[in-house]
């Protein structure tokens, strides 16, 4: 049964295209070998619609504390849609994806261009339409066989079909793939590697998707559409791997990559400076915030560029050589790694010496699950064992542990809520013992750990422990609000005392990164003279995240 074009719909379609690039992100980046055969097309492409999809859930996840009842509008899901794109998007085809959902959304949100009334098959037909233009503004020098000319496939697909909105998905995504099929008699680079445009498939994929959740598909649902996208195994299209020299003559040395605060003004002469300095630009955005991408031999040039334009952060280089060779260099696997989440540089240095690999959180941000994917692959082991030490990730850290399973990694998932029990189970790792062994040794010592954490409240709101006021300290005690004060040592001296009434060997104090060492001094002093036989560690952590978090073991 057909689904109408809604906030439900922008979130399964999100799930669904999530899905679907992550079974094709490997075939994907195998066939990678335009504008640069550096084989990360599929993951950049699954990185951009993963920061898309958090995006929506944020904003389902939001609404329901106001209006459980009822999902949010639509155009507040597809604005999160785009925006979601926009600030995670990689790569060339990832930033030329964020424009094109860009551009829907300044349709389907009911931005001027679309009359009122208009039919949810007409709003799509124009959606797309928009789409294609928009990412054509934003490529400085578009190339046909690549995924600009999918997109106009899809959107001429589209205008000329008769139904509802399923339908006009449904003729978009096969006219794409037909689009598709003819890239490598379009781009020479694609004839001589016998491959397809690895960003016009991963297009493919994300349209796909959007039919299926318009046929009223959910994610993690058997397909019922025969129409879905066919598994990798059954396309008519070769997808071995490709050499790296396929693109043919010199390429530029970097990739840069950075988000843009930046008037309209401004980018029009970053656009054209950046056009002069290297390949494959591609700028996408508005509204203040853009997106830049670019190819270039003087990485320093182009963010000097971005400087003088406006503010760019999230500044990414790569080196095109460097991340060929980490790719292609083969080294025997370890046996067992350890693969640890955690805020700040300090414990970032310190569960790096106790021989984890490490995934640093930045600050308001969860990592994405291909981050913690990729940081399992980075470890090359044969087991690993996943510490995401925060409750809220134990979902993205479950996903990220069964793809690397289906990679062939044996991974062991240890839901740890804290970097303390992270700390404590890295304290009894063993890499000689057997791996259940191991593991069960490591989830004793995690859930022998009570973790408590200091906060400051940003708002009046009610707690667990009553009313707190802005500013007030909060003491978190296994995740629920148990202690409000006025000042951070004398709250922290109170929590260690709710802790420690049921006993404890170990107090464990990570600082975060304004707390000065006093506060430290004072708390072991406290627990010194109010809890004997209690040792007290400290390290100083340097989390933006909480003033302090503790441990008692």
């Amino acid at each position: 049964m057909s689904h109408t074009l809604d906030a439900d719909a922008v979130r399964a379609w999100c799930a669904l295209a999530l899905d679907a690039l992550g079974r094709a992100r490997e075939e994907i980046d195998a066939i990678n070998v335009y504008p640069v055969a550096d084989g990360d097309t599929g993951t950049n492409l699954y990185l951009t619609v993963e920061s898309a999809a958090r995006a929506v859930d944020d904003v389902f996840h939001g609404h329901a504390t106001t209006d459980p009842a009822s999902p949010p509008a639509f155009p507040d899901a597809v604005r999160a849609m785009a925006h979601g794109a926009l600030i995670g998007a990689r790569g060339n085809s990832g930033t030329i994806l964020a424009q094109l959902l860009r551009g829907m959304a300044e349709v389907l949100t009911g931005d001027p261009g679309t009359a009122p009334g208009t039919d949810d098959a007409e709003r799509l037909r124009r959606a797309l339409r928009r789409a294609v233009e928009a990412a054509y503004e934003g490529v400085a020098r578009p190339v046909e066989g690549t995924v600009l000319t999918v997109a106009a496939a899809a959107a001429d697909g589209a205008a000329t079909a008769p139904g509802g909105a399923a339908a006009v998905a449904r003729a978009a995504y096969e006219a794409a793939r037909t689009a598709l099929a003819a890239t490598p008699g379009q781009l020479e680079v694609l004839g001589r590697a016998g491959v397809v445009d690895a960003g016009g498939l991963g297009l493919v994929e994300v349209l796909g998707a959007l039919t299926r959740a318009l046929a009223g598909e959910r994610a993690g649902q058997p397909s019922q559409d025969a129409a879905a996208p066919e598994t990798p195994a059954t396309r008519a299209w070769r997808t071995e791997s490709c050499p790296a020299d396929l693109a043919g003559g010199a390429e530029p040395s970097y990739e840069v990559i950075y988000l843009l605060e930046a008037d309209d003004t401004a980018v029009a002469r970053l656009r054209t400076r950046l056009d002069a300095l290297g390949e494959s630009l591609v700028v996408v955005g508005g509204d203040g915030l853009w997106n830049v991408h670019v190819h270039v031999d003087d990485a320093g040039a182009a963010v000097e560029a971005g400087v003088e334009a406006g503010r760019p952060y999230r500044i990414r280089i790569t080196h095109f050589g460097a991340a060929q060779e980490e790719r292609t260099r083969t080294r025997e696997r370890a046996q067992r790694a350890v693969v640890a989440v955690v805020p700040g540089e300090g414990l970032a240095g310190l569960c790096t010496e106790a021989g984890a690999t490490v995934v640093a959180t930045r600050p308001g941000q969860q990592p994405a699950g291909e981050e913690l994917v990729e940081a399992i692959r980075r470890a090359h082991a044969r087991e690993v064992v996943l510490l995401p030490n925060d409750a809220e990730l134990r979902q993205t850290a479950a996903a990220a542990a069964e793809q690397a399973r289906a990679e062939g990694v044996r991974v062991a998932l240890i839901p740890t809520r804290s970097p303390v029990q992270g700390i404590a189970a890295l304290a009894v790792h063993e890499p000689g013992r057997r791996f259940d062994e191991d593991v069960v040794a490591m989830t004793a010592a995690a859930g022998a750990t009570r973790y408590a954490e200091l906060a400051v409240a940003e708002r009046q709101s009610w707690t667990m422990a009553g009313v707190c006021q802005a500013g007030d300290v909060l003491g978190l005690i296994d995740g629920d609000v148990a202690v409000i004060g006025a000042e951070l040592a004398a709250t922290a001296e109170t929590v260690l005392d709710r802790m420690l009434a049921a006993g404890g060997e170990m107090v464990t104090l990570v600082l975060g990164a304004d707390v000065p060492d006093t506060v430290a001094d004072r708390l072991e002093r406290h627990v010194r003279g109010g809890h004997l036989a209690v040792d007290t560690v400290v390290y100083r952590g340097g989390q933006q995240s909480a003033p302090l978090i503790v441990g008692v073991e």
